[in-house]
């Protein structure tokens, strides 16, 4: 059960999206050497990775455009990227295989319970949350996935100076959101007004952010440090 919704509630919903054969041979033949299993048991990142390096995770990557362009951009930095879709899993790990990527894993389970169980407190050095589902009616809103109990988490695993970034095209969720990361006396705000930060040129415009911009919706973007 996760701690930061209601008993039986999570931030998703497994849906039977198409997998290609090539996604599906991505997950039987690279898993093994770029996937994470689960298990309640926390990550030695050192061993995981290979090396010691910055360590940053993506949250709900989707298809993976902006984890793989990050990691390719900066082999400096590990990325671990957790994602539920399957599809989306399959996608990066070609991509991963494509570029030659050594510097990113991947996780195909519930994020919460990924923080809560394998990622150690004071261990990571940037944590991203792009366009989460914002759950639009009313009913579903205890299914968002940033809420106070995660931000709380997420910050918990932040070295001290570590930085928790988020964006969203929903209004209303950014405005939720804002108040949300603003009350966790873990986090400060990078803004200089105390609101949202500009978009970060190193973040690909992903389909996800297009379809926000077709639509006429602005982007929010927010951007917390670890005190």
């Amino acid at each position: 059960m996760s701690l930061t919704h209601p008993a039986g509630v999570r931030s998703f919903v497994l849906r039977a999206g198409r997998i290609t054969s090539a996604q599906e041979r991505a997950l039987t033949q690279l898993w093994p050497r770029f996937g994470v299993d689960f298990t309640p048991a926390p990550f030695d990142l050192d061993l995981l990775f290979g090396r010691t390096a910055p360590r940053v995770v993506e949250v709900g990557f989707g298809n993976g455009e902006n984890l793989s362009a990050l990691a390719a951009a900066q082999p400096e930095r590990d990325y671990l990227g957790i994602e539920v879709h399957r599809p989306g899993v399959g996608r990066v790990l070609l991509e991963v295989e494509k570029a030659q990527l050594t510097n990113v894993r991947v996780s195909n389970h519930d994020a919460v319970e990924v923080f809560q169980h394998q990622l150690p407190p004071d261990s990571l050095d940037e944590v991203l949350v792009l366009f989460p589902d914002p759950w639009h009616k009313k009913r579903h809103h205890k299914r968002r996935l940033l809420n106070a109990a995660f931000v709380q988490l997420v910050a918990s695993r932040l070295k001290p100076g570590g930085v928790f970034r988020a964006a969203t095209d929903w209004e209303p969720y950014a405005q939720e959101m804002l108040p949300t990361f603003s009350g966790c006396a873990l986090l400060e705000n990078l803004s200089a007004d105390g609101a949202y930060v500009p978009r970060p040129q190193s973040r690909v415009l992903t389909r996800f952010e297009r379809r926000g911009h077709r639509l006429g919706h602005g982007v929010r973007d927010l951007a917390f440090r670890r005190r």
